[in-house]
């Protein structure tokens, strides 16, 4: 009964960060193109507290993939060390916090799709602007669209890639 408790207290208090509507704070680390540690303000300096973040609506390349070290880049220049906005959405399946960024008037997660380094995510639609901004990447041929008119959506990489390992 007790175990039963405390892991319903555990679970509680793990979904409190995607409960918050928003936060502020700084990215301390830029893990890929779509993922970063936040540190969110109202802790304090010492605390080793930090959120992990999955960027919403959008999917950018993977770190091994094409174009996934500059999607990351790109990403890091936008946000590492930067005092930012979240604005929770939901928790994953691996327990990361999804969410939009927001630094300044700059609306990261949307920034990532027109400047062509992220494809908007498939799976979960909540923003039609970003199939609009895509395509205007790639026509226009920034970022990943600029060297290959099909490069591989990471969703498709993945898949590619646990295939092999089996």
């Amino acid at each position: 009964m007790k175990r039963g408790l405390w892991l319903l207290l555990m679970a509680w208090a793990v979904s409190l960060p995607a409960l918050a509507e928003s936060m502020h704070g700084v990215v301390i680390v830029v893990i890929d193109g779509d993922t970063v540690l936040f540190k969110p303000d109202h802790v304090g300096a010492r605390s080793r507290f930090f959120l992990k973040i999955r960027l919403a609506d959008i999917d950018a390349p993977e770190k091994d993939q094409a174009y996934g070290a500059l999607a990351t880049q790109a990403l890091s220049t936008m946000v590492l060390k930067q005092p930012i906005e979240i604005s929770t959405v939901a928790t994953d399946v691996y327990g990361r916090t999804l969410a939009y960024l927001q630094r300044g008037a700059i609306d990261v997660n949307t920034e990532m799709v027109r400047l062509g380094y992220a494809w908007t995510s498939t799976r979960y639609q909540r923003r039609t602007d970003l199939l609009t901004l895509q395509e205007e990447a790639r026509r226009a041929r920034r970022g990943l669209w600029g060297d290959d008119a099909q490069p591989t959506p990471p969703w498709d990489w993945r898949r590619a890639q646990s295939m092999a390992v089996h």
